[in-house]
């Protein structure tokens, strides 16, 4: 690319392309590719070039306030309008009346266009049918309970945040305490039920009570 490349887009036509694309969501990787450059070009030239940068930023600003507003939006209660429509076919007396005033429009901004380059534009700009709104619908909506503790922990994270963690923090430890005790239990009611002494015989024989009274008696003492 010729090193005064970059006077085309300092144009103010160029520069509201910058905008746009910015505004658009494309990142300067992307928009440095549409502009057919490389992404390092780009870097340098909104260094060394202030409307560059300017018409990037701006672009970019638009973008984050709309996605801002939209967000709040979302945690306030508000009302949703959705329209049906239905296609008609226009009254032939109106369409013939809409199509001579474009072409004669047409005509003038385009003196050298050919009759069918006309007839053309004017069946692609004035389409036949119309839409006509048949049903509206208008629908309360709560606020978004997830978007209220995205925007508190990111604009209050000294007071939501840490709290947030704590308190999970906490959950957990007791958790984990709790889980602790109850395989405590669980292992030693297991060697409860391993060891011999704990174990109970029963014993419905006056012979086989008297001769395990005497074999516990000739047992050693522990």
């Amino acid at each position: 690319m010729a090193k005064g490349e970059y006077k085309t887009w300092l144009q103010k036509d160029n520069l509201t392309k910058l905008r746009a694309w910015a505004r658009d969501g494309f990142t300067n990787e992307q928009i440095a590719k549409k502009m057919g450059i490389a992404r390092s070009t780009l870097q340098r030239w909104v260094k060394d070039y202030k409307e560059i940068s300017d018409a990037l930023k701006r672009g970019k600003e638009v973008v984050d306030a709309e996605i801002e507003d939209s967000l709040i939006s979302t945690m306030q209660k508000h009302t949703l309008t959705t329209t049906q429509y239905k296609m008609v076919k226009k009254d032939s007396m109106v369409l013939k009346a809409e199509r001579q005033k474009f072409a004669n429009v047409y005509k003038l901004e385009h003196p050298d266009a050919t009759k069918m380059q006309i007839l053309i534009a004017t069946a692609e700009n004035i389409p036949v049918y119309e839409q006509i709104p048949m049903i509206k619908t208008v629908t309360e909506v709560d606020p978004n309970v997830s978007s209220m503790i995205f925007w508190l922990k990111n604009r209050k994270p000294e007071l939501y945040r840490d709290q947030t963690f704590k308190k999970l923090n906490e959950a957990n430890a007791r958790k984990a305490l709790a889980d602790a005790g109850i395989s405590e239990a669980q292992l030693k009611a297991i060697k409860d039920a391993d060891n011999p002494e704990n174990a109970t015989v029963v014993v419905d024989d006056i012979s086989k009570l008297k001769e395990l009274r005497d074999k516990n008696a000739d047992s050693p003492t522990k």
